[in-house]
């Protein structure tokens, strides 16, 4: 199965994503991790993407879907693929339908902006080793205190009330038209936000029908 995680900042894509991942034993592709992969490698869309980089730019729409296709061409995407954060914009999804990248269901997170907000001023992050908690969804074990390396937790700047409002209303602006697009093509799902991990979990679990 291919699947495109879409939604909100903070709406739980890479939460989800990862239970789903393991589930079907299918990896999750970011748009992050491949760049740097692909830059690592010195292959040569990964180079071209690296002359951006050195020049404080942003790696071009196309330049990005070019390593994406690249790297879902891996084997260990041959039984799918989970794609979090990306497309975020109608021309990256164009642009990767051009490129032959298809997908079967745009999963559609729908969580309000005010539960966002909430949520999100919730999270806390391991800044040694990357892992998230939050303290009423998902609390590590000590407060304030990662369970995997024991490192200090802190608060992301991304995730202050007023830097999630201008990342939801630049989610507005651009990728939220990205459900009609998907519409569109009779491939776009939407899972109404659940008080759990869980309970969304289950819902996914059978609207995706695994």
């Amino acid at each position: 199965m291919k699947i495109i995680m879409l939604g909100a900042p903070g709406a739980g894509k890479g939460t989800q994503a990862e239970i789903i991942s393991k589930k079907l034993g299918i990896p999750t592709i970011s748009t992050g991790n491949i760049l740097r992969a692909a830059v690592k490698a010195g292959t040569p869309v990964g180079l071209q993407a690296k002359s951006y980089m050195d020049a404080g730019k942003l790696v071009p729409d196309d330049v990005i879907i070019g390593i994406l296709a690249e790297a879902l061409k891996g084997p260990e995407c041959a039984n799918g693929y989970i794609l979090d954060g990306v497309p975020r914009t109608i021309p990256q999804a164009e642009a990767m339908e051009q490129q032959g990248v298809d997908i079967d269901v745009a999963l559609d997170l729908a969580v309000k902006d005010e539960d966002i907000v909430v949520r999100m001023g919730g999270r806390r992050v391991c800044p040694a080793c990357g892992a998230t908690y939050h303290v009423v969804n998902n609390p590590p074990a000590k407060e304030g205190v990662c369970d995997k390396c024991g490192a200090e937790l802190i608060i992301r700047a991304d995730d202050a009330p007023e830097t999630v409002k201008d990342r939801l209303r630049t989610y507005h602006e651009q990728t939220e038209p990205l459900l009609a697009f998907y519409k569109e093509r009779g491939k776009l799902k939407t899972v109404e936000n659940r008080p759990s991990i869980e309970e969304n979990t289950a819902e996914i679990i059978k609207v995706l029908g695994i």
